[in-house]
């Protein structure tokens, strides 16, 4: 049973953690007075550099600067006019790129741009950045940016709160390397699994991806072979995604595999919709086998991903 804690606290101590940092952050009352001392603006008050201005409390205002000095910055907004924002209120200040910007309208930068439902793709997670994933209420993950280039997760199911004795736990590690910068990337990786208190071996999955596109529209096409204990599949697993932004906060997902079932394969279809804003995500979508009967529409899918950190 102190197995079973230890690892648990192990897994989500640690965004409890960067969670409650975070809300301490946010809640001091200098925030403002403390971006100041790191904040860069062009000396010359260069007129056509874009900012965003979040305040303390939670409001974000986006605009070309127009003037600033030690205790208020001035923005010219789009159907507002000239805003002043007094520095005593502000939490961040950033600079917004013009290719940010689609049809007039700000794409924040996706807070879930490194998996689809549940499958990573080539991209690599931003070095600092860390995220929450919850499916189905009891399938858990947390995914870590160590570098740009190497990541690490772990996840489990709690189903001892069931009265069952195992606890099965996995590990996420995946390695990303950028061929054409933000257009074409390649990675491998796997999910080590395991079970603790159940007396099992190891199983899992090594894969490799390539992604063609950038975080906010990409395809990604997989290829895995799965093993228990010293043993690995002669058939590989195969798997084609892909994601397809429309708007600041919608999204098109699908996952789908060829997976080996006996001596042949079956096929898995998905097609979903999430909704991301900058703080949380949240995807809809239907799962489908191949050789299901005509009456079956799919199987529904929840999923809930909190990112945190940088992005």
């Amino acid at each position: 049973m102190y197995c079973k804690v230890l690892v648990i606290f192990l897994l989500f101590g640690l965004l409890f953690q960067f969670i409650a940092q975070k809300n301490a952050y946010a809640g001091l009352p200098d925030a403002g007075e403390a971006f100041f001392s790191i904040m860069i603006i062009p000396s010359d008050n260069d007129t056509t550099s874009i900012y965003k201005i979040v305040t303390l409390d939670g409001r974000t205002t986006i605009g070309r600067l127009v003037r600033e000095d030690e205790t208020s910055v001035t923005l010219d907004v789009e159907q507002f006019g000239e805003v002043t924002i007094m520095r005593e209120y502000i939490r961040t200040i950033t600079e917004v790129a013009e290719k940010d910007f689609v049809d007039g309208r700000y794409w924040f930068p996706n807070p879930v741009s490194t998996r689809y439902l549940f499958a990573p793709n080539a991209i690599p997670m931003k070095r600092g950045s860390y995220y929450y994933q919850n499916t189905w209420i009891f399938f858990n993950n947390v995914n870590y940016g160590i570098t740009d280039r190497f990541s690490l997760g772990a996840g489990t199911v709690p189903i001892f709160l069931f009265g069952v004795s195992a606890l099965p736990i996995w590990i996420l590690p995946k390695y990303s390397l950028p061929l054409v910068s933000d257009q074409f990337h390649l990675s491998v990786g796997g999910v080590i699994g395991g079970v603790i208190g159940g007396g099992g071996g190891a199983a899992g999955l090594v894969y490799g991806t390539a992604t063609a596109g950038n975080r906010n529209r990409n395809l990604t096409a997989g290829i895995g072979f799965g093993y228990v204990d010293n043993d690995f599949s002669s058939k590989p697993v195969l798997n084609v995604s892909g994601m397809y932004r429309l708007s600041s906060r919608g999204y098109l997902i699908t996952e789908n595999y060829i997976l080996p079932v006996g001596n042949g394969y079956e096929g898995v279809l998905s097609a979903g919709y999430r909704h991301a804003a900058e703080s949380f995500a949240v995807d809809f979508a239907l799962v489908r086998p191949i050789a299901a009967t005509d009456g079956f529409i799919g199987i529904p899918w929840l999923g809930v991903t909190l990112p945190l950190g940088v992005r």
